[in-house]
């Protein structure tokens, strides 16, 4: 099953192509209207989702960095250990480590991570999560794809799966 790296490869070459983009076409913080719902906005996040110890002192960083590498090895392992036939779970943790990669590519090369993409809606204002402007928290293509893997690994919980039988 490690055959899925390659999608795990195109998230990261995908994020970070996107990320050098939005570096060299957007100036920090000025929003960049697409829509009347999704700006591209350069920001830089210290922190973890949402900005979770985003004005810490700079410990984060390496705490963030450890997190993500211990459970990108995770996923490794656990990729490894699929059977044949496993596929949507294959693609599933293949998207998570993708993501959690592309991320960690920022950390260690700029102690914060590029994010660009910027959704809104004046009506989601009153939704948790969303500012009181109604913008969700910017992101990026890492960060989509770890969401929807992580969707992936939610809906592949409620899926009925053959019972496992020992193998001698």
């Amino acid at each position: 099953m490690l055959r899925w790296l390659g999608l795990s490869g195109l998230v990261i070459v995908l994020d970070q192509l996107t990320k050098w983009l939005a570096e060299t076409s957007l100036t920090p913080y000025q929003p960049e209207a697409l829509t009347s719902w999704f700006n591209l906005t350069l920001m830089y996040n210290t922190g973890a989702a949402f900005s979770f110890l985003a004005n810490e002192g700079g410990w984060q960083r390496w705490l963030l960095l450890g997190l993500a590498s211990a459970v990108s090895v995770f996923l490794l392992v656990l990729l490894a250990r699929l059977r044949p036939g496993q596929n949507w779970l294959a693609a599933a943790l293949a998207l998570v480590l993708g993501g959690a990669v592309g991320n960690i590519i920022d950390r260690l090369l700029y102690g914060h991570v590029i994010d660009f993409l910027d959704l809104y809606h004046t009506a989601l204002s009153r939704w948790p999560g969303f500012s009181a402007s109604g913008h969700w928290p910017a992101f990026n293509i890492a960060d989509a794809a770890i969401f929807i893997g992580a969707i992936m690994l939610l809906l592949d919980s409620f899926r009925s799966h053959p019972p496992q039988t020992k193998q001698n």
